[in-house]
C-alpha cells in the first residue's frame, strides 16, 4: 500500500505514535488509509451540509475495510463574491485548491482519495489535483439546491440577480424583490440551474470520476447520503484494482465530457476548467475541440438560465446517465472509456432511459441541432471567445451595434443601472481578463441587470472576463488575447461598430486595419490593479483564457 511508506517498519514507530495521538488503533493503521478531501464551510450554501456527506463517505470507507482521514480545502461562494473585489479571487482559488490538496496528499501518502465537492472553482480545482496526483480517487458532490417557489413558479439565483434590474426598470417593487429574496434559494446545495457548479458536477460524472447521480441528486435527498456511502465503499475497490484518475480521464473521456456539455447547454466556464484539468492529466484540450463538438452535438436540454427547468427536473428525467445513453445511442460518445464504477461508459449506459422527453430531448428532436456553447473567432477575438448560445434569444444571434466601452465591471454596471445603455448597443467590458482583472471575474450583475431591464433582446455584452453560468443573453466572454496583453479589445473606441454572428462563429471589430495599426502604436499597457499578495503573483503567472487561465 502507498501509505506503508509512512506507517510500516522500525523507522516509522514515531509516525505511528503520532497517528495514535489522533486516536487511531493498530487495526485502523493496518487498513488502507483514505484521504477525505472536504470543502465544507459555513459561508456557501453548496457547502454548509458537507459534514453530513463526509460522515456518510467515512461510513462507506469503514464498511469496505478502510480507514478514513479527513482534511479540508477553501471554497469561495461565487454568488456572494459577485460584483465586488472578492470575485477577483474566485478563479484564482482554483489553483490554490489543487496545490493545497497536492501538498496534503504527498505529505501524507494516502492509498486513495475521496473528494467532497460542490461549487464553481472547487470542482475543477479538485479534479486538477486528482489528475496531478494520480492516486485512486472518486468524487461525491454535495448535490444541487432545489429551485425556490415564488408566486406559483420555480425561481433561482438567476431570478434574484435579474430582479435587481427589474426594480431599476420599474418592473418590480423593492418589496416584491424582498419577498423573492426570502424564497429564491430555499436551502443547501449548489444553485439550482445549469450554472457552473452544477455543470462541472455533471461533467465530473460524464468524465467518469463520479458515480451515476453525482451531478443531479438533490442535496436534501437521502439518496445523496446513500450515494456518499457508496462512494466511500467504491474507493476501496479502486485502490484494490489500482484504477487511477489518468486511467479514467483520458483524451476520449474529455471529448465525451465536452459532448455532454454541449448537450446540456452548460456554463461557458467549462471552456476554462476542462482544459485546465486535461493539462494536469497530460491531455491537450484546445478550444477547437469545443468548437468541433458544438457543430456536431445537438442541445438536448434547456435548463435555467436558458429555460425553465432546473437540475431537479434533469434528475427526475433520468439525469446524466440518460443524457449519455441518448448521445451514445447516436454515436456521439466513446463507449470504451473506463469510469469509477469499474465499468465502461457503454456498460453504464445499458438500460438507461429518458423519463421526460421535454427535459431531455431525443437526438432526433433536439432544442437545437448544434451544441449549447459556441466558440467565436474574428478580428476582435483572434484566439477565440465563448458564448452560451443556447441561452441567447433568436433576435440576438446576429447583431451589429456601436461599442460602449468600459475599463471595469463597476463602470459598466453603473452605466447599465443608470439607464445609459440603449437598444442596439454592444457593451464592452475590458481589462477584466486573467491578467488584467486580475482574476477574470464573473460578471453576472451586468448581464442579469440587462435581462431584468428587458435589454437582453437588443443589447450584447462582450468581455475578456467571464460570465456566471447563470448569465443569459448575447454575453460573449473569454475574448482572447485579453486587453491587458494588448489584444484587439484594448483598441476598441466608443462608437466603433462591432459585428456578432453566433451561427457563423464570428466576432469582428469593423475598423480599418490601418486605423488599428495606428491605435496599436499608441496603446500603453495599464498599471496593475493589484500590486501585492496572491493576486499580484497570480497575474504575473497566469495564461490566456483561451488556454484555461492556468499558471505557467
Amino acid at each position: 500500500m502507498r501509505s506503508d511508506s509512512m506507517k510500516k517498519g522500525l523507522a516509522r514507530a514515531p509516525h505511528r505514535s503520532l497517528f495514535k495521538a489522533t486516536g487511531l488503533t493498530d487495526e485502523e493503521l493496518s487498513r488502507p488509509l483514505i484521504g477525505i478531501v472536504n470543502s465544507y464551510n459555513e459561508l456557501a450554501p453548496g457547502h454548509v451540509h458537507l459534514k453530513l456527506v463526509a460522515e456518510a463517505v467515512k461510513a462507506g470507507v469503514r464498511m469496505a475495510g478502510g480507514t478514513p482521514l479527513e482534511f479540508s480545502t477553501i471554497g469561495v461562494c461565487d454568488g456572494i463574491a459577485m460584483n465586488h473585489l472578492g470575485m477577483k479571487y474566485s478563479l484564482a482559488s482554483r489553483e490554490l485548491i489543487a496545490d493545497s490538496i497536492e501538498i496534503m496528499a504527498i505529505a501524507h501518502p494516502f492509498d486513495g482519495l475521496v473528494f467532497i465537492t460542490n461549487c464553481d472553482k472547487i470542482v475543477p480545482g479538485m479534479l486538477m489535483a486528482a489528475a496531478r496526483l494520480n492516486i485512486p480517487a472518486i468524487f461525491i458532490s454535495g448535490g444541487p439546491m432545489l429551485a425556490g417557489r415564488y408566486l406559483g413558479r420555480d425561481v433561482s439565483l438567476t431570478t434574484m440577480f435579474e430582479g435587481v434590474g427589474a426594480v431599476q426598470a420599474g418592473k418590480m417593487t423593492e418589496e416584491e424583490l424582498k419577498e423573492l429574496e426570502d424564497c429564491a434559494c430555499p436551502g443547501c446545495g449548489s444553485c439550482a440551474g445549469m450554472f457552473t457548479a452544477n455543470t462541472m458536477n455533471c461533467l465530473t460524472e460524464a468524465l467518469g470520476m463520479g458515480l451515476p447521480g453525482h451531478g443531479t441528486i438533490p442535496a436534501v435527498h437521502a439518496a445523496r447520503v446513500r450515494l456518499a456511502k457508496e462512494a466511500g465503499q467504491k474507493i476501496l475497490e479502486l485502490v484494490k484494482r489500482d484504477i487511477r484518475p489518468r486511467d479514467i480521464m483520458t483524451e476520449a473521456a474529455f471529448h465525451n465530457a465536452v459532448a455532454v456539455d454541449m448537450a446540456l447547454g452548460g456554463s461557458t466556464n467549462t471552456c476554462l476548467h476542462l482544459p485546465a484539468i486535461a493539462r494536469e492529466a497530460g491531455v491537450e484540450l484546445p478550444l477547437q475541440v469545443f468548437d468541433e463538438a458544438s457543430r456536431r452535438v445537438p442541445q438536448l436540454c434547456k435548463l435555467d438560465p436558458a429555460g425553465n427547468y432546473h437540475i431537479q427536473d434533469l434528475h427526475e428525467a433520468g439525469g446524466i446517465p440518460a443524457v449519455m445513453a441518448e448521445l451514445y445511442r447516436a454515436g456521439l460518445l466513446e463507449g470504451n472509456c473506463l469510469t469509477v464504477t469499474g465499468r465502461t461508459v457503454a456498460e453504464n449506459c445499458q438500460g438507461k432511459k429518458v423519463y421526460n422527453p421535454e427535459v431531455i430531448r431525443p437526438v432526433e428532436d433536439p432544442y437545437s441541432p448544434d451544441g449549447g456553447l459556441a466558440i467565436l473567432y474574428g478580428s476582435l477575438a483572434p484566439e477565440g471567445a465563448v458564448v452560451k448560445k443556447g441561452a441567447v434569444l433568436p433576435e440576438m444571434m446576429v447583431h451589429k451595434g456601436p461599442a460602449r466601452v468600459f475599463d471595469s465591471e463597476e463602470e459598466a454596471f453603473e452605466a447599465i443601472i443608470g439607464g445609459k445603455i440603449k437598444p442596439g448597443d454592444v457593451v464592452v467590458i475590458r481589462y477584466e481578463g486573467p491578467r488584467g482583472g486580475p482574476g477574470m471575474r464573473e460578471m453576472l450583475s451586468p448581464t442579469a441587470a440587462l435581462a431584468g431591464m428587458g435589454l437582453d433582446t437588443s443589447v450584447a455584452l462582450i468581455t475578456d472576463g467571464r460570465f456566471s453560468g447563470a448569465s443569459r443573453g448575447a454575453s460573449i466572454g473569454h475574448v482572447s488575447p485579453e486587453a491587458a496583453a494588448g489584444g484587439p479589445l484594448s483598441l476598441v473606441k466608443e462608437g466603433d461598430l462591432i459585428s456578432i454572428d453566433i451561427p457563423g462563429r464570428r466576432l469582428d471589430l469593423l475598423v480599418e486595419e490601418e486605423e488599428m495599426e495606428r491605435r496599436k502604436k499608441e496603446w500603453q499597457p495599464p498599471a496593475p490593479k493589484i500590486t501585492s499578495g496572491y493576486l499580484a503573483r497570480y497575474a504575473r503567472q497566469v495564461s490566456s483564457g483561451a488556454r484555461g487561465a492556468v499558471l505557467e
